[in-house]
């Protein structure tokens, strides 16, 4: 079959597929909460989540005031349903382990998220991207 030849693509027991995604999110009002043990924190919780889904994580990088995350997701799961996991799921744990984010901010994560597919760009940009924005 042509799709097992082709590294590119990836298949479940219904659907040979290729779902990339590019997603940004903040915390609320943008504080700078993203530091030290926290950003630490949220790097395993967001890749055990992803793990958890059957979804490949192809690069994240935490910054003090957002998130960016490079996935590539089944689409018979969906990018909302993962993304909603991971700030529920984040924004539950990070709070009871650190306090001081409930005395600073009503909830973590702002309701919005940007995303968008991967397919324009060759993935290694994307990907320096990403990594890169350290740097900014």
């Amino acid at each position: 079959m042509l799709y097992n030849v082709c590294m590119e693509y990836k298949s479940n027991l219904n659907v040979v597929y290729s779902c990339k995604y590019h997603v940004v999110w903040c915390p609320k009002y943008r504080r700078k909460v993203l530091v030290g043990n926290i950003a630490s924190r949220l790097k395993e919780i967001i890749k055990q989540t992803v793990e958890e889904k059957q979804a490949e994580l192809l690069e994240l990088e935490v910054m003090p005031d957002h998130v960016h995350l490079l996935v590539e997701v089944e689409p018979q799961f969906g990018i909302h349903k993962l993304i909603k996991l991971v700030k529920g799921r984040s924004s539950r744990l990070l709070r009871q382990e650190f306090p001081a984010l409930r005395k600073r901010l009503p909830t973590l994560w702002t309701n919005s998220y940007f995303v968008s597919t991967v397919g324009g760009a060759p993935l290694a940009v994307i990907k320096q991207y990403i990594e890169n924005q350290k740097y900014v």
